[in-house]
């Protein structure tokens, strides 16, 4: 027994020994090419189409390892054509990805400036959107999806997938659009959904001034991490919860700062001290005293 693991260890040993530093380069840019591919895939409609491929080399395996000779033949014979299906399938996707490699965002899509970009905007866009509705009291509620997904809030609501806008927004929670009562739930800068149903808050302790969309956003930030920005019906004040702590009475540039700080990545020792600060800011309003409805 300790012979054989003598062994083992000696052939790892030597493996180990005969890796070349072109080797580990070689891995390297084959898994950052593989994690690109599989971030770009599932920020698309492709997502739904490679789950359904993964299946079918999985029921094509099985058929093999159980000899089930019927399957396994149909399956066999349908991967002869699998390529040619691949790309009528993937034919837009594809498409898009060449045409970016072409252009100049192709070293965009090997780092996260890209990505960066989309959040710049999708801020910008938001800041604008939010600011005309606090003028016009138009009542709004926005959730900035983080590390907890949101699929169940997603599909109470309409699904959609469409770049963040204030022209969208605003037309999202117009009064007689069909939308305008439920959430907006964005996902890396895109619209996931409108419409969408939250929980409401649990905190008995919250202000009676305090409306539905407003316990609705509380709510929101208790059960999640994301950030949520509501826009007042009634007197067209922007607040901002986080944590199950809501700031109020936001000025249009203390919502971006505000956001930036949140959802924009930030350098290790930036960060403490913006979140140390964002906390306090919280917490001189933890929402004790209301003095506005939704």
């Amino acid at each position: 027994m300790d012979v054989n693991f003598t062994v083992l260890l000696a052939d790892v040993g030597r493996y180990l020994l005969s890796i070349q530093v072109t080797d580990y380069l070689d891995i390297a840019i084959m898994a950052l090419v593989l994690y690109k591919i599989l971030t770009w895939v599932q920020s698309t409609k492709a997502a739904s189409l490679l789950k359904g491929l993964f299946v079918f080399l999985a029921a094509l395996m099985l058929s093999s390892v159980f000899k089930l000779h019927g399957i396994n033949y149909l399956l066999s014979r349908m991967v002869d054509l699998g390529v040619l299906a691949l790309i009528v399938l993937f034919q837009p996707e594809i498409r898009r990805l060449l045409e970016q490699m072409g252009s100049r965002r192709f070293i965009a899509f090997f780092t996260h400036t890209e990505a960066g970009n989309v959040m710049e905007q999708m801020i910008g866009q938001t800041v604008l959107a939010c600011t005309e509705m606090s003028q016009s009291r138009t009542g709004a509620l926005i959730v900035f999806e983080r590390e907890i997904l949101l699929d169940d809030m997603v599909r109470s609501g309409t699904v959609l997938d469409a770049a963040v806008s204030s022209e969208l927004l605003k037309n999202i929670f117009f009064v007689k659009a069909p939308m305008h009562d439920g959430a907006v739930i964005v996902r890396h800068g895109r619209v996931l959904g409108a419409g969408c149903m939250l929980p409401l808050s649990k905190n008995v302790n919250l202000s009676r001034d305090l409306g539905m969309r407003h316990r609705a956003g509380i709510g929101m930030s208790e059960n999640s991490d994301a950030v949520v920005v509501i826009v007042s019906e009634e007197t067209g004040s922007i607040s901002v919860a986080i944590g199950g702590m809501l700031k109020r009475h936001l000025k249009p540039e203390t919502l971006e700062n505000l956001l930036r700080n949140e959802l924009l990545p930030q350098d290790a020792e930036d960060s403490d001290k913006q979140k140390f600060s964002l906390l306090n800011l919280l917490r001189s309003k933890k929402d004790g005293g209301a003095d506005d409805a939704e």
